[in-house]
């Protein structure tokens, strides 16, 4: 038997907040999800990124709570470009200022780097390649 990875799940308190955010970050979540029990989003190579309202899962864990704290699972998102993760970071900021956890910035390791979260709290990272430096030196951080 060979076990495949092929499932992300998110236990939401706020499934209509929670299926925005991704929609604004380009998941193609089916409309009309929003009172649903559970909503899954097929994501490009065929894996599955679904949802579970709380209620949800205290229908087979009693007296469930989510778990509090950040970055309890992380995601990330590739950009095309440097300038796309300063434009995804500004919409979601804009949108609920709360989400910004750390502004756009030249990581060492040669991305452009920024972290949102989702309504749930949930850490969010956005990245795209930096162009290589004409120096051969690693990009410096901003």
């Amino acid at each position: 038997m060979t076990l495949a990875f092929d499932f992300i799940g998110i236990v939401t308190g706020d499934l209509p907040a929670s299926l925005a955010f991704y929609r604004s970050l380009g998941v193609d979540v089916p409309d009309g999800q929003e009172g649903a029990p559970h909503v899954e989003a097929r994501l490009p190579g065929g894996m599955t990124l679904a949802w579970d309202p709380v209620e949800t899962v205290r229908g087979f864990i009693p007296g469930y709570e989510l778990p509090a704290g950040e970055n309890r699972i992380g995601f990330a998102f590739r950009a095309e470009s440097p300038e796309e993760v300063d434009r995804v970071y500004a919409r979601i900021v804009a949108a609920d200022e709360r989400a910004g956890q750390t502004k756009p910035w030249d990581a060492p390791w040669g991305q452009r780097y920024a972290t949102v979260l989702d309504p749930d709290g949930n850490s969010i990272d956005l990245y795209a390649p930096l162009p290589a430096p004409s120096s051969g030196e690693p990009p410096a951080a901003s």
